[in-house]
């Protein structure tokens, strides 16, 4: 039997992120996203929040605890986890996440609020990105078609 796991949501991060380093040396960031649910009850008048923890590991942690904050808005692809463990007083505790596989930007930096630092001798656009230029005289290697009923489309 085929099985699916993949889970994408976008919502604010709850606080700052919190980098580690396992023993091994891998980075690994844990952090929660509110998220609000798409449907409400009517007669409360708010709308319902769920709150989804997110371990991200290596590039994508550092990534995360480099550019997000608390109150940013951000998108996440994973996979949903669980994991059981025994406590200090032998209960067993259950914990349920989302495993990062992406992570990315909602908001464009201008929108966020970020600034980026200025180029050192001012801005740099190559021609391939200006404006394009339109010639109105005729090309020389066109061939006027006298009759289009002779295409076949």
């Amino acid at each position: 039997m085929a099985s699916f796991n993949k889970v994408i949501l976008i919502g604010n991060m709850t606080a700052d992120p919190e980098l580690r380093q396992t023993a091994t040396g891998l980075s690994v960031c844990s952090f929660t996203i509110a998220v609000n649910r798409r449907f409400s009850k009517a007669d409360q008048g708010q709308q319902n929040v769920d709150f989804i923890n997110i371990v991200a590991w290596r590039q994508q942690a550092e990534f995360v605890s480099r550019y997000f904050k608390k109150g940013n808005p951000i998108l996440i692809c994973g996979q949903l986890q669980t994991r059981t463990w025994t406590d200090n007083q032998n209960q067993k505790r259950y914990a349920t996440e989302v495993q990062a596989d992406e992570v990315s930007f909602v908001t464009s930096a201008a929108q966020s609020g970020a600034q980026s630092a200025p180029a050192a001798n001012g801005s740099y656009t190559p021609d391939a990105y200006g404006a394009p230029a339109f010639n109105s005289a005729p090309s020389v290697n066109f061939e006027e078609i006298p009759n289009d009923g002779d295409l076949p489309f």
